[in-house]
This record gives structure tokens, sequence and C-alpha cells, in this order.
């Protein structure tokens, strides 16, 4: 990956990453000299995806006959990389000077640095992924939409939430849960779809036992869920192509139909999170950010909706230095699952002298280091502060592309002190950096009132109930 001339040196420098060139002080580095070059010409980005949905970003960047404009190209593809993460999408049109739209065509085509990407993004929208080229006066209108989903708590209701080891659900009346139960599975090495339908269907069955009637049902797992049909999700890694498209699919369809055709509502799990969020807080423009084993993102805009983006911040490009490392996933480096999740731990771990004993397994990794931070290990701490500096400067590059006033940041990561560590040196590196937006946005730890809420009853208020 070749360098990009404006990488800037933070003024909080990560303790275990000197190298950490943040993303959000290269872009603002650029747009700084495209402006004062006085060849300024207008960038669009639209990205079309589900239903007809599109979203715009514009910008600037050189006209093609500046002695800088060749600096375009490395801007516009971190750029589009993260539209396309955060907006999803099976086309992009590029609206600009041609050799940045060819660059971007090139880059998404089967031999290009994001192959990976176009492939799947044709998978999860199921078309053919296109890069269209046109002048910026040629670009499409938006057209966002948005799901008029959650806040809905009259009534009998179940919510679920589907992990990776454990599911669980709730009976909720009128918006207090009367019910919980958590139970332990093995989703992701289960090969026959009807373990996963049996074992959900028993969590509903158990928590309507305490219901006197079931008026809706909503529930959030990981993955990428459109119109309630799991297109992209680990739970459901185990279970052969095939059987993938003719039963997954239609899984909750199926459970829907099997309720009597009651509301049921099933979306990604970081949207669940920024929705409880949301509700706690009473405010909106919130955006939630999970440090689990990688990163989930969920939002709700300003107007308090759910939107019909992705937000899959895991993929978002938030480090330009030509030597960050790689997502085993994609092959892209920068990406946020290696800054903001427990392989940041573990990448930081042996930075700072510790070593962790691989017969335990990631959790067990991760107890470790927390605990030696709250004890007030200074290489521990470290840890937790190199990630509160990413947190810092992630949180402002994501204000360049979201409306932010709230930002939740939750997740195992953020248990025991390695929490208030990091949260603490996030809001160092916004009142240092980003004075502005420190008073803008408040960075926060999930508060008692978000716990009393909570994912299920968030969950559960999802659909809203018959008239």
């Amino acid at each position: 990956m070749t360098e990009f001339a404006y990488l800037v040196k933070p003024r909080v420098v990560p303790p275990l990453h000197a190298r950490f060139a943040p993303a959000v002080l290269a872009n603002h580095a650029y747009l700084k000299a495209v402006r004062d070059s006085g060849a300024a010409v207008p960038l669009n980005i639209a990205l079309e995806r589900q239903a007809g949905f599109v979203s715009v970003y514009k910008t600037w960047c050189f006209d093609e006959s500046h002695e800088s404009s060749h600096f375009n190209l490395r801007f516009a593809e971190r750029l589009v990389k993260f539209l396309l993460w955060k907006h999803g999408g099976w086309r992009i049109v590029v609206g600009g000077p041609r050799s940045v739209g060819e660059h971007i065509r090139e880059s998404y085509s089967p031999q290009g640095l994001r192959a990976f990407d176009a492939e799947f993004f044709a998978g999860v929208y199921q078309h053919r992924f296109t890069v269209e080229v046109t002048g910026a006066d040629n670009t499409p209108e938006p057209s966002e939409g948005a799901m008029a989903l959650g806040r809905h708590l009259e009534g009998c209701r179940i919510g679920f939430d589907l992990g990776a080891t454990d599911r669980k659900a709730a009976a909720v009346i009128d918006g207090e849960p009367v019910f919980t139960e958590e139970v332990v599975w093995d989703p992701r090495n289960a090969v026959d779809p009807s373990y996963h339908y049996n074992e959900i269907m028993a969590g509903l069955k158990s928590a309507a036992g305490h219901l006197p009637r079931v008026d809706a049902i909503g529930g959030s797992s990981a993955g990428i869920y459109i119109n309630n049909r799991p297109r992209v999700a680990s739970l459901f890694r185990g279970v052969p192509k095939d059987l993938f498209e003719t039963r997954v699919g239609n899984l909750f369809l199926d459970m829907k139909r099997a309720w009597g055709d009651i509301p049921f509502e099933v979306v990604n799990d970081g949207e669940v999170t920024a929705l409880a969020g949301a509700m706690s807080l009473q405010d909106d423009a919130v955006l939630g950010i999970a440090l689990g084993s990688s990163e989930a993102g969920g939002y709700v805009s300003e107007t308090g909706e759910l939107t019909t983006w992705l937000n899959e911040l895991a993929f978002c490009p938030v480090d330009y230095d030509p030597e960050a490392p790689i997502d085993e996933w994609s092959g892209d480096p920068g990406c946020g699952a290696q800054y903001f999740s427990q392989q940041a731990v573990f990448r930081l771990a042996p930075v700072a002298g510790i070593k962790l004993d691989p017969r335990l397994g990631p959790a067990q990794q991760l107890k470790v280091v927390q605990e030696m931070a709250d004890s007030g290990e200074e290489r521990a701490r470290q840890i937790f502060e190199t990630i509160g500096c990413y947190v810092g400067y992630g949180v402002a590059h994501y204000a360049d592309f979201y409306v932010l006033r709230n930002v939740l940041i939750l997740g195992r990561v953020t248990s025991g002190e390695g929490g208030n560590i990091i949260l603490n040196r996030a809001q160092d590196v916004l009142r240092t950096e980003f004075p502005e937006l420190a008073q803008t946005v408040q960075v926060r730890l999930p508060d008692e009132a978000t716990r009393r809420v909570g994912q299920a009853v968030a969950a559960a208020s999802l659909p809203a109930a018959r008239r």
C-alpha cells in the first residue's frame, strides 16, 4: 500500500503505536491543501443499495491539471471504502475527475485491490457489483429511506438477542421486562439450520410462557440483515452455502409465519445497541461502538430513526499508515476491526511486553489483561490508553460522516478499569485535537439507565404492534 502524502502525526500519540496515522487528520490535511490550491473541483460519490436507496457524499479534490492531482487517487480509494461499509451498496457512481473514477473502477475489479469488497457486496445484495464514472453534475440524487423501528413499548412483546455463545430472550409488558433467559448454545458449528430454528424458537416459547399473549417479536443478531433475511452472519457460518440460501435466508420469515404473522423484526445487533442507548439517554444522533471480538456499529439518526445503512464499521479504514495491521478477512490495512476490539488488545500485548498463554481462549486472555489493568499494572494500562487514542481519533473520523451528539462505547473490551482508561484517553484526544467537537459530542460508557433498558427490551420495541 503506497503512502498518502498528507499523513499527520497525532498530537496525542498512542503509547504503544508510534506510527499511528489517523485517517481523520490525513483527510483534513488533504482537503485543506485542496481548498488552498485554487484548483478544487467537486467529487461526489453515490452508492445504491437495496430497494433503490441511494446515499451521496459530496467533497472536493484537485483538478486533474494540478500537480498534486495524483494524491486524489489514494484519498478517493479510502473514502469509497469507508462509504461502502458505512452505507452498503452494489453500485458506485463516481462523479468527478475521470482519473479518480477509473481508479475506483480498477480497484473494485476482479483483479483490483478491493476485489474482496466487490465480491462480498455482490453476494449481500445478490446483484452484479458495478462502478460507473460520470461528471459531478450527473451524480444521482440521494434517496435514503429509514426504518420506522423501535420505541414501541405498548403491549406484550418478546425480545431476543443472538450471540455467538449464548442466546437471550425476554418477555416484556408495556416496556418492563417480566422474564429474562440466557441459554448457552453453539450456532457457529451447527451445519443443519434446524438447530438454529429450534433453539431460537425454544427461547421465544420460553418467554411467551410468561405473557398473556404475544403482540410482537423483535430480535438482534450480529451480521447483515435485509428485510429480515440474513445475508451474512457468523452464526450460520457452519451451514453449507446451498442450505444458507434455501433455508437460512427465510429462517425468520418462517418463524414469523409460525407465530401467526404477528409483527416480527430482526436487525443487526449494533443497531439495537444504539437504539437502547437512545432510549435510555432520551436523545438521538447516537452512534454505538461495541468493542468485542470485532467492532460492531449501530446508529440512531438525529431524527430518531434507524437507517437503511449497514454501519459495518469494522471494515472502515481509520489508520492510513502503509504498515498498518491488516484485517485477516478482507486483506485491507488500517480497518476498525484491528483497533476497536479484543484483536487490538492481543496485537498490543507483546508490544507492551505481556506474553499471554496460548492455551487460553480469547475471552480468558482478555480477562488476564483486564485484571492486570484493574490492579494498576502499567503495561496493561498502556494497552487501554492506546485503544483510547484510537477511539478518540476514530470518533472524530466518524463525526465527518455521521451527525453525532452521543457516542456509546461498550463491549467486553470496555469492562473494568480498562473501559475507564479508554474513555478518559478518548476524551483527552477530543479536547486536545478537536476542541469544538469535544463541546458537541458526548463519549460515554453505558450507565445504569442504559443497562436497565437493555438490549432485549430495545429489541422487543422494534416492531409496531397491529392496530
